[in-house]
């Protein structure tokens, strides 16, 4: 008797006018690693990671020469509140970004929070007084929400055995960005101070003081932007063909002896809406999600006080860094953690044989970070203490 051909029962069905079918095929086709895409992840995570923590370097002196603050110890005080207006822009307005992605597309989103960088970014460099920067701060953070459906976009552009590699870029581009961002403004902030040759007190960056390294990242948006018009949308604009469900169907039933296939739809669907009632409940989900806003307060918290700490006057308990001086310290740290990208995370995580463990490697490694930070009174202790920032934390919880 010959041997019967098997074929699969229920055959992937693709549109011709849907792009997420498109990448869908192009996924089945491709083999090796997908170096284009996680290219193209890695410069859009990091647009938006720049602008973030950019200022924190030269925020202190934009506060007083707004001449806000009536004493300079409340410097930190006003510094506080354009630090933070970003992050509460995006904490109210992220969830609307998520519901848009999935109704419209990551692609549209994706471009949106580029544009927003290139245009208030732009902005917060040209502010005269306080509550311009505030106001530009806080829609930057309000219009840019690009980083969830990013995340939802690199687990959908990959194939599976290589989406933990696609999220770990995002965080490594995240804690690049993180870093690169103050460096960036220690740098190029005050030029017309720094480099009297080349930029004049009455040019326009004599004028804006602040403005050179938010032009710097605006330039770089804008690039990006233009890039984002050839990434492919990985969100599927058809719906369900009925009728060719109720033919996959009744072959399925045919094949199962008569099974009733659609019962057991209907139970799948009746468990998965169960899950979903009981999505709080979940506890390995919710303290994942703890420990990761956790370790982001951390994160950020560490970034934005080591920066005001570092240029405060030593009166006042600071360093008197100058806007250079965090630079270098931020460089170099960020050199550290561009050399030690997802793919040296994936290999030590394979040799530990449990994310958890790396997990728990990576709070030790804070805390030593801690340890280290009141004791940095002199420059090479204090480099030493914020170069131990690996976000192996990030990584690890992209295996959990």
């Amino acid at each position: 008797m010959a041997e019967e051909q098997q074929v699969p029962l229920l055959k992937k069905v693709y549109y011709q006018n849907c792009s997420g079918c498109r990448v869908e095929q192009l996924k089945e086709t491709r083999r090796g690693l997908p170096i284009k895409e996680l290219l193209s992840i890695w410069t859009v995570v990091l647009c938006t990671a720049l602008p973030i923590s950019s200022l924190f370097p030269f925020l202190y002196f934009m506060i007083r020469d707004f001449h806000i603050a009536k004493r300079e110890e409340d410097i930190g005080y006003y510094a506080g509140y354009v630090g933070s207006a970003f992050m509460l822009g995006r904490a109210l307005t992220s969830v609307a970004w998520g519901m848009v992605a999935d109704r419209y597309g990551r692609k549209p989103v994706i471009m949106i929070g580029t544009i927003t960088v290139v245009i208030f970014n732009t902005l917060f460099g040209l502010s005269v007084n306080f509550w311009m920067a505030l106001s530009t701060r806080f829609l930057l953070g309000s219009l840019n929400g690009l980083l969830g459906p990013i995340k939802a976009y690199a687990a959908e552009i990959f194939r599976d055995e290589y989406q933990a590699l696609g999220l770990s870029t995002v965080s490594t581009a995240w804690g690049i960005g993180l870093i690169i961002g103050p460096a960036l403004g220690g740098f190029l902030a005050q030029p017309a101070e720094k480099y009297p040759d080349i930029f004049s007190e009455d040019s326009l960056f004599g004028r804006f003081p602040y403005f050179l390294p938010c032009l710097f990242i605006s330039a770089y948006a804008m690039i990006v932007t233009v890039a984002c018009c050839w990434l492919p949308e990985t969100l599927h604009s058809h719906k369900e063909n009925n009728k060719s469900r109720e033919d996959s169907y009744d072959a399925l039933e045919a094949a199962n002896g008569g099974s009733n296939a659609k019962e057991k739809e209907q139970e799948i669907e009746g468990s998965e809406s169960t899950s979903n009632e009981s999505l709080f409940k979940n506890w390995p989900l919710m303290s994942s999600i703890i420990v990761y806003c956790v370790f982001s307060l951390h994160d950020m918290a560490y970034t934005e006080i080591f920066s005001l700490w570092a240029v405060s006057p030593r009166k006042h308990g600071g360093l008197s860094y100058s806007t250079d001086d965090v630079g270098v310290v931020l460089a170099i740290s960020g050199i550290l953690v561009s050399s030690y990208p997802p793919f040296g995370i994936k290999t030590c995580w394979k040799k530990i044989h449990s994310a958890l463990l790396s997990l728990r490697l990576g709070k030790h490694i804070c805390e030593l970070k801690f340890f280290l930070g009141p004791f940095s009174f002199h420059y090479e202790i204090c480099l030493c203490s914020f170069t131990i920032k690996f976000h192996q934390v990030d990584w690890s919880l992209a295996y959990l």
